[in-house]
């Protein structure tokens, strides 16, 4: 009971406080509220976020887990797997692209990203829709930002991605005149929103069909917005012409095979983004795959998995396949 009177104290206070600084005992958080308010957000809105009980006091241990780097190593080995058990989910496919032909139809116009591509996109991330998130973004990223120490390369990563991704929900839900206690956006244990899994970062990548405001819980949304992504993110311009792509599902087999007899394996990359890091490249070199080589690299900008991109790209092949019999 006394525990229950303090925190109905604690928020009357911060209700009524005033705020036009972004002074915090932990630095993290005055970085995030520096960030927000030059996007726009008022002084007392980021603070009453950042001071929120219910929003920054709480963790997410087993999102935390997920996230070290032993169980990312075992998320990526288990892709090969995911991709197998996602192939009987083609017929699904099919379905959905006949269902929203109309929405596919105004993408495929607008931003030139096939529907297929779209489609194994969403069955990938949450099935279509029907995988439910657990946990809340906001939390996710807190929970990172506050227990991550930056000694390492990855560390630091880490940290900056928590914080960028916690001001884009602050920005975002005060865009959208939503309170801090009511800022909840279901996500993945990764922080990933929505059918089409968007980062917060992201959030300027979302569109609405036929709405002002997108809402990525609706499949119409997610659509428009996955295929905004990968043509401003990844210079998706032009539909796939499947004449032009060798057969997928061998090719998938070779890769896979490749992958595991090579530890750095890449399918389209012989070295990372600085030069410092080296792969054993399966495209480079092969002239035959030059043209999937290129669409593979833009799938990768919306997941940086080689399994991710060539499971995509087979089950889109698929379900091109099953919409033209």
């Amino acid at each position: 009971m006394i525990l229950k009177i303090f925190f109905i104290l604690s928020l009357t206070t911060l209700l009524f406080a005033k705020y036009d600084t972004c002074e915090f005992k932990n630095k993290d958080y005055a970085d995030i509220c520096n960030k927000v308010v030059k996007d726009g957000v008022s002084y007392e809105y980021a603070n009453q976020f950042l001071l929120s009980y219910f929003k920054t006091q709480k963790f997410d241990e087993i999102s935390y887990k997920y996230l070290q780097p032993k169980y990312i190593k075992i998320h990526r080995k288990n892709e090969k797997k995911a991709n197998n058990t996602l192939v009987k989910y083609i017929p699904d496919m099919v379905k959905h692209l006949k269902k929203y032909t109309e929405v596919y139809d105004y993408t495929e116009k607008k931003y030139g990203v096939n529907r297929e591509i779209i489609a194994a996109i969403l069955i990938k991330e949450t099935r279509l829709g029907k995988i439910k998130p657990k946990h809340d973004a906001f939390i996710v990223f807190n929970t990172l930002v506050v227990r991550t120490i930056p000694n390492t390369p990855r560390e630091k990563w880490l940290l900056n991605m928590g914080k960028s991704n916690m001001a884009s929900i602050i920005t975002h839900c005060y865009k959208k005149g939503i309170t801090p206690e009511e800022c909840n956006l279901p996500s993945s244990y990764a922080g990933a929103v929505g059918i089409p899994q968007f980062m917060p970062n992201n959030f300027i990548y979302t569109e609405g069909y036929k709405t002002e405001i997108a809402d990525l819980t609706k499949m119409e949304d997610a659509i428009v917005s996955a295929s905004k992504f990968l043509n401003k993110k990844a210079d998706f311009k032009e539909l796939i012409d499947w004449n032009k792509i060798p057969n997928i599902i061998e090719l998938e087999s070779q890769w896979y095979d490749f992958e595991f007899e090579n530890e750095n394996a890449s399918f389209v990359y012989a070295k990372n983004k600085n030069g410092v890091k080296k792969y054993q490249c399966f495209a480079c070199d092969r002239a035959e795959l030059d043209y999937l080589r290129e669409y593979i690299k833009k799938i990768m900008r919306y997941n940086n998995s080689s399994n991710y991109a060539i499971g995509v790209m087979r089950l889109a092949y698929e379900a091109k396949m099953g919409l033209s019999k």
